[in-house]
């Protein structure tokens, strides 16, 4: 049996592998927004953080995967898993998407406008926004990627993966978890204490 299965959760992958699935998405999340600063604003910056990873990216997707599994295996009753077909499931996996990441933007974006007196974003101009953290339009856009990403990207990055040699990946997973669970700690401290984004570097692109 795989050594990788035998040291993990009651799951397909162990904790080691999802550490660094969460740190790889991680710093994804960090270059696609800088992309979408650079498109839009003409300018890159360390987007409140040190180290380039946004744990939000990481974490989300690691608890879909926790919660629900991926569109193809979800995480649902035997009766659901064998009625249900493809694209049922991927229908399915597309509304839970789109209800966590509506109540994850406005509970994180409240919680910080309630803690460092900052808005994160704004989506009040968007149509249909629901308060100004989260509207149908963005957060659909976001679970059609989480959805697109369970389905088809997940389980093939995971399975390369395992195939790391596990004292290799235990420490390189670990290393990666605590430098962003420190980073994000430390960072969000400075947001609280100055009661505003944390600006450590900006480079401008174009004026």
């Amino acid at each position: 049996m795989n050594r990788n299965k035998r040291k993990g959760l009651h799951l397909k992958y162990n904790i080691y592998a999802l550490g660094l699935m969460a740190a790889l998405i991680s710093f994804l999340g960090f270059v696609v927004e800088n992309v979408w600063l650079a498109v839009t604003k003409g300018y890159i910056n360390n987007r409140n953080m040190n180290a380039p990873f946004l744990l939000g990216y990481g974490t989300l997707v690691i608890a879909m995967y926790l919660l629900l599994g991926t569109p193809d295996r979800m995480t649902v009753s035997p009766a659901m898993k064998k009625t249900a077909g493809r694209n049922r499931k991927y229908a399915m996996y597309f509304l839970c998407a789109l209800l966590v990441v509506c109540v994850g933007e406005i509970v994180l974006g409240s919680v910080v406008e309630a803690l460092c007196g900052i808005e994160y974003w704004n989506y009040s101009k968007i149509p249909f926004h629901i308060t100004k953290y989260t509207s149908i339009p963005t957060s659909a856009a976001f679970a059609s990627m989480i959805t697109l990403f369970m389905g088809k990207c997940f389980e093939p990055i995971m399975e390369l993966i395992i195939r790391i040699d596990y004292k290799v990946l235990k420490v390189v997973s670990t290393v990666l978890v605590v430098i962003m669970l420190a980073d994000f700690i430390a960072s969000f401290s400075i947001m609280l204490r100055q009661k505003n984004f944390y600006l450590k570097w900006k480079l401008v692109l174009r004026k």
